[in-house]
């Protein structure tokens, strides 16, 4: 029976050993709160502050391109010349037509006068007289309808001249000399883009936008204190020129919860292109923030943990809620901490419940 009962003790006595959790040195810190800045990033896409596309208003071959990809242009500067044959002789055809409509009307305004006369002597009836009245009426009318086809005429002659409607850069040319095109075409003549000053468009949800309305009042006042902008080009170099946010829009995109908002950017040596994509940051100042590494966090589904520290050294996991934002190596805790509470600061992944933590200062 002794030896019975000195086995089990020796049993139990192992038990323990096993569930114990040996201790471990981690380096910890003392929580507290600050004031930080955080950039909120958005995709972008840049466009010209206008980007006008060229689209012939009559149909014809291309007989002559007068600039080239990427050529500066003025407004009213030439950029197509469409095949102008078929438009001159409509226009000739438009003035003779007139001309023979201006000669029937001197004819029926004669006849008018001289039927006049007879009907003042009662040579014949006032039957007569009116249906020479409206000949004169019918000619003046004709006269009319043909000055309106001289002038669409004229218009279709001027339209085979293609000219920019604005200063800017000119866009991609896809169709050749000789190509036929006309207003149905699926692709414009050209893009003209006025790039001294970009817009730029990005989204951003609802509910952050609602958080920025409610801050300041109202969107335009949201709108006005918004900080300058920073945009991330595609190659990962930040353009050197600050932005501000001009409009946001006032319809909520059902498919995606977000609401667009342009930003304008000045582009004085032409770095920023139509159509290409950046990111957009946003500086965000954060007061009385807790911070902390990101070593000290450990992901449970959506939320983290956190190890406390408490005075006998023994370790305590926490729950924590964070913002999806990093500052580097740190991120920043929302919900789960109070000031001064003592933390494993690296290492966190290894540390078990009830854990003695022997601080790297501490000797064992």
């Amino acid at each position: 029976m002794l030896a019975v009962g000195a086995m089990a003790l020796m049993m139990a006595s192992c038990g323990k050993q096993q569930q114990q959790t040996p201790s471990a040195v981690y380096k910890t810190m003392k929580v507290e709160k600050e004031d930080v800045t955080i950039e909120s990033k958005y995709s972008a896409t840049i466009r010209g502050r206008q980007d006008v596309n060229i689209l012939p208003q009559v149909a014809g071959t291309i007989h002559q391109i007068c600039v080239t990809e990427g050529q500066h242009v003025s407004a009213g500067q030439t950029l197509f010349i469409i095949d102008q044959v078929p438009y001159e002789a409509a226009l000739r055809t438009a003035e003779a037509t007139l001309e023979a409509a201006k000669a029937a009307e001197a004819t029926a305004a004669l006849n008018y006068e001289a039927k006049k006369k007879l009907r003042a002597d009662n040579v014949i009836s006032d039957f007569d007289l009116q249906t020479s009245h409206n000949s004169l009426l019918s000619a003046k009318a004709q006269v009319s309808q043909c000055n309106a086809q001289v002038v669409n005429a004229r218009n279709n002659l001027s339209y085979t001249v293609v000219k920019s409607p604005s200063n800017g850069v000119v866009g991609q040319l896809p169709y050749k000399k000789g190509a036929l095109v006309s207003a149905s075409i699926p692709e414009p003549l050209t893009t003209v883009s006025d790039i001294h000053q970009m817009h730029v468009y990005f989204s951003m949800t609802e509910g952050q936008l609602l958080s920025m309305v409610r801050e300041s009042g109202s969107l335009d006042k949201a709108i006005e204190a918004m900080p300058a902008l920073r945009l991330r080009l595609v190659d990962g170099s930040d353009y050197d020129i600050p932005g501000k946010v001009e409009s946001a829009s006032a319809v909520i995109d059902r498919a995606t919860g977000t609401i667009q908002l342009r930003a304008v950017f000045d582009n004085p040596n032409g770095m920023l292109h139509s159509g290409s994509s950046g990111t957009v940051i946003i500086p965000v100042e954060l007061k009385e923030q807790f911070v902390i590494p990101a070593k000290a966090t450990v992901q449970l589904q959506d939320r983290f943990r956190v190890w406390q520290v408490d005075n006998d050294g023994i370790a305590h996991g926490i729950l924590v809620s964070l913002r999806p934002e990093r500052l580097g190596d740190k991120v920043i805790v929302t919900e789960g901490l109070t000031p001064g509470l003592e933390i494993v600061a690296e290492g966190a992944g290894m540390v078990r419940e009830g854990q003695n933590v022997l601080k790297k200062n501490e000797k064992k």
